[in-house]
């Protein structure tokens, strides 16, 4: 096995920096997706606690209820979001040692770093499709509340 000399691998590390930049950026997606996952677990545990202990009208409880349910797909969705993200860190993280395995053992491995990266940028396509999935739940959540407020005013 050859050791590339420290001018042989710099171009490799410049090569790296792109890759790891995505990781960097992947990273604050899926803090924001694992704060609207508890923030949106936390909204759920409310209203059902809500549910449970209160003494509503049966139109408010299907209202909850209707909230809940939505909360759950949301759940869903967002927790496919975040397997997502995921997946495209760690592809991420398999093409950047590919790269450094390809210079260390001098093998030919660019078709196979190019399917790495395109499976990457898939799931991370995937998580935004998703988290635009889960910022139309959301609003269908919040129009219930609105109408929640509507009925209580009438």
């Amino acid at each position: 096995m050859h050791t590339p000399s420290l001018t042989q691998l710099v171009p490799i590390l410049q090569l790296a920096v792109g890759p790891v930049i995505l990781i960097s950026g992947v990273g604050l997606l899926l803090l924001t997706l694992t704060n609207r996952f508890g923030r949106m677990l936390d909204r759920s545990r409310t209203i059902i606690r809500e549910i449970t202990e209160g003494n509503h009208a049966p139109s408010v409880v299907a209202n909850l209820n209707d909230q809940v349910q939505i909360l759950h797909r949301r759940a869903r969705i967002l927790r496919l979001s975040i397997t997502f993200a995921a997946v495209t860190v760690l592809c991420v993280g398999v093409l950047i040692l590919g790269l450094f395995v390809a210079a260390l053992v001098q093998i030919e491995l660019a078709a196979a770093l190019v399917a790495i990266f395109c499976v990457a940028i898939l799931g991370l396509i995937g998580s935004m499709l998703a988290f635009l999935m889960d910022m139309n739940l959301s609003l269908r959540a919040a129009q219930l509340d609105w109408k929640r407020i509507e009925r209580a005013d009438d």
